[in-house]
């Protein structure tokens, strides 16, 4: 099944495993099917690649539709 990537309106992409996260030192972090994870899309986490809440204190607004690549 593939993996479905929600962006979350002014907030993180949102995902569920299964799925393999690569960081950038090359080390795999596995996600197991049904864990679900949210990923950093404002820049401001302390817990990057995750999300932690900043988006929201911090006024992050992103909800613009997304065009095809």
């Amino acid at each position: 099944m593939p993996t479905n990537i929600k962006c979350a309106p002014n907030g993180p992409y949102l995902l569920a495993g299964p799925l393999t996260l690569t960081d950038p030192t090359g080390k795999d972090l596995e996600i197991p099917e049904g864990k679900k994870i949210a990923l950093c899309r404002c820049g401001l986490s302390a817990n990057k690649p995750f999300c932690d809440g900043q988006h929201s204190k911090q006024g992050f607004s992103a909800s613009e539709e997304a065009k095809q690549p």
